[in-house]
């Protein structure tokens, strides 16, 4: 049984696959996650829970946060609970595992947002990091009249296909597994046929004038080339990071921040039509 071979439009000329080496910067999660750690001891001598001390931020929209390839929604419950800390309504993208097929994953989420619409009755927007920011590019794409702002974080939007080999092992495995019967698996037609086709062209579909879009990325990126994350329609913002621990470091969480409050306050996208908890929904 021959490999999955990665459809060549997914890594366009200019853009490269990382040497195994790349993966070393990863090494920095650990100084990143110790980061978090003195930065939330500090926060918590002022705000002692959620909302605590201040009243939700009027000015920011309900965010949905979507995870990662391979990742859950618990991979960015700290992002989550900095954001709540401010007062920031965050929403969990329902995502348990992202390693099914980009389209369904796209869809799943187009109709959470659509839900959290419904419910909030404002437009949302959405974070998301690696393969979770091109989702959140797909569906801001199809649906401005759903999603006003997307803030991705090391998303490779231009060429998913560049990135560390380690990736693209983790993709036959999930490939092969979906040849032998698993359902729900990313299968061979999403990284080497139509699927992978209709996927990369939804990413890159131009955007509505009035979504905000932020791409933040890093040199430091061990698992996707950074110049794939750098999206010509975006507004692009530069971090010292490992790929995951952009999701950790408060220096890049102060970036989220900044790019949901960016423009937003006294817009006109819509307003808050429920109060909660702030539990995440």
């Amino acid at each position: 049984m021959t490999p999955p071979t990665l459809a060549p439009f997914l890594k366009p000329d200019g853009l490269e696959m990382l040497h195994p080496g790349a993966a070393l910067r990863e090494a920095s999660v650990l100084t990143e996650a110790g980061r978090y750690v003195l930065h939330r001891a500090e926060r918590s001598l002022r705000v002692r829970s959620p909302y605590a001390g201040a009243a939700p931020n009027r000015a920011v929209q309900p965010v949905v946060l979507v995870p990662g390839f391979l990742a859950g929604d618990a991979s960015l419950a700290v992002m989550a609970h900095a954001l709540r800390v401010d007062g920031i309504r965050t929403y969990r993208s329902h995502i348990h595992a992202n390693i099914g097929c980009t389209l369904t994953a796209a869809n799943q989420l187009e109709a959470r947002v659509e839900s959290i619409v419904a419910r909030r009755g404002t437009t949302v927007r959405i974070v998301g990091h690696s393969l979770g920011g091109m989702l959140a590019r797909t569906v801001a794409a199809r649906r401005p009249d759903l999603v006003s702002g997307i803030v991705t974080l090391g998303s490779p939007m231009l060429g998913p296909g560049a990135h560390h080999p380690s990736i693209s092992a983790a993709v036959e495995v999930l490939v092969r597994l979906s040849r032998a019967g698993m359902r729900g698996l990313m299968a061979e037609d999403c990284i080497a046929g139509e699927c992978a086709r209709q996927a990369f062209e939804a990413c890159r579909a131009p955007l509505d004038e009035g979504v905000e879009f932020t791409a933040i990325y890093s040199p430091r990126d061990g698992v996707v080339d950074h110049r794939a994350c750098i999206d010509p329609q975006a507004r692009a913002v530069e971090v010292r990071a490992s790929h995951i621990g952009m999701a950790i470091d408060p220096r890049v969480i102060a970036r989220v921040r900044e790019a949901l409050s960016l423009d937003w306050a006294g817009s006109a996208h819509g307003s808050l039509a429920e109060v909660d908890s702030g539990e995440i929904a």
